[in-house]
């Protein structure tokens, strides 16, 4: 009896099957390296055939130039557009709330941010709070603070330093009689509320008539310039740089240039039977005379944000296809000069667009590389 087609199939199969060439894998793997941001390590394949400079007796199946060129490591993600981070302001005194701000209310230095027992609590410029009386004795920074502020507000005859004197009580008298609050010369707990500058009321957790008690939560607020965040997954945590320039687009509007001003790691609290997801909130201040201006017509939208994680200027690309592992370690490309290839190792530098940046012996401008068709 013949053989039957089940014995014959695998045999047909194999005398068949043309033969593959290595580049298909390489590709697949650096396109995958590319497409997780651009790490220069690509899982490490044997390429078959004479590595390091031998000659093989099969061409690539296409060719590619050597090029010169920039690169530019970028990567566009979603953001929204409002006000930046929503702060939290606390009581630190103890009685009844007697007045409270709108949400969408913007209050300045000096003015009332909100009321207990009929007198207020006025907001100041300051990167920490208040933790204690000042009163004629006390030093230190927060003095220094305090008085700046005073100063601002048009009150004089004392020396803005980290000493209470009491020619800073008299000043503080003077306040306490415009702000309609007992005079004590000396500034209690709980009777200013600092802020980097000028607050918008975000939303507000409590209401007249309630108590009020250290810590109790009285309302959210944030900047008054807006701001764009967007929030990353820690794998992107290469392009959440402070200070890196970024290109804003919202709404049919054209990209304006802005900066990343903060940078925070946030926990994002699971859903039922899930863990905790940590990610990168990256803030960007619209603070430009242009940026304020593309914003200007919105109060929350989406946008468009392209970070640049890296550049490199004037260096020698391939695409990334073009690169193969070498048996021995490490990458080369295969150059074809002269009617025939040959290895060369490589060394890898920054990858984007498709294209990776090499270097090494006999790799020059214009020189032909082979590539998958």
């Amino acid at each position: 009896m013949g053989e039957t087609t089940a014995e014959r199939a695998p045999a047909e199969r194999e005398t068949r099957r043309p033969r593959r060439r290595p580049r298909l894998k390489i590709a697949l793997a650096a396109a995958a390296v590319v497409a997780a941001g651009g790490a220069a390590t690509v899982a490490a394949l044997h390429a078959d055939g004479d590595k390091g400079g031998g000659r093989s007796a099969n061409l690539p199946p296409g060719t590619a130039k050597v090029t010169r060129q920039t690169l530019n490591d970028t990567q566009t993600e979603d953001g929204r557009l409002g006000y930046g981070p929503t702060l939290t302001a606390t009581s630190q005194g103890r009685g009844t709330i007697t007045w409270l701000p709108g949400s969408g209310d913007e209050i300045t230095r000096g003015r009332r941010l909100f009321e207990v027992d009929g007198d207020p609590v006025v907001l100041m410029y300051g990167s920490k709070p208040s933790y204690r009386p000042l009163r004629i004795g006390t030093e230190g920074s927060d003095v220094k603070r305090f008085e700046k502020n005073l100063g601002a507000l048009g009150y004089g005859g004392f020396t803005v330093d980290d000493e209470y004197t009491s020619d800073t009580a008299e000043a503080v008298l003077e306040w306490q009689d415009d702000i309609g609050v007992p005079e004590t010369g000396t500034v209690e707990v709980g009777r200013v509320a600092f802020a980097n500058g000028p607050v918008r009321i975000e939303a507000v957790s409590a209401g007249p008539g309630e108590p009020a008690a250290p810590g109790k939560k009285i309302l959210g607020y944030t900047g008054t310039t807006q701001a764009v965040t967007v929030e990353l997954d820690t794998d992107d945590q290469r392009l959440a740089k402070k200070g890196a320039r970024v290109e804003v687009t919202l709404p049919e509007g054209r990209p304006v240039a802005a900066e990343i001003d903060e940078v925070t790691t946030v926990i994002e609290p699971g859903g039922q039977g899930e863990d905790p997801e940590t990610k990168v909130e990256v803030t960007i201040w619209l603070d430009s005379a242009a940026a304020r201006k593309a914003a200007a017509r919105y109060a929350l939208a989406s946008a468009d944000v392209r970070f640049t994680a890296g550049r490199r200027e004037n260096v020698l690309t391939v695409p990334v296809s073009a690169l193969v592992a070498l048996r021995e370690g490490g990458f080369g490309v295969e150059v074809v000069k002269g009617g025939a290839p040959s290895y060369v190792p490589v060394e890898t530098g920054l990858f984007a667009d498709g294209k990776v940046e090499v270097s090494g012996p006999g790799i020059a401008e214009g020189v032909l590389v082979g590539v998958p068709k």
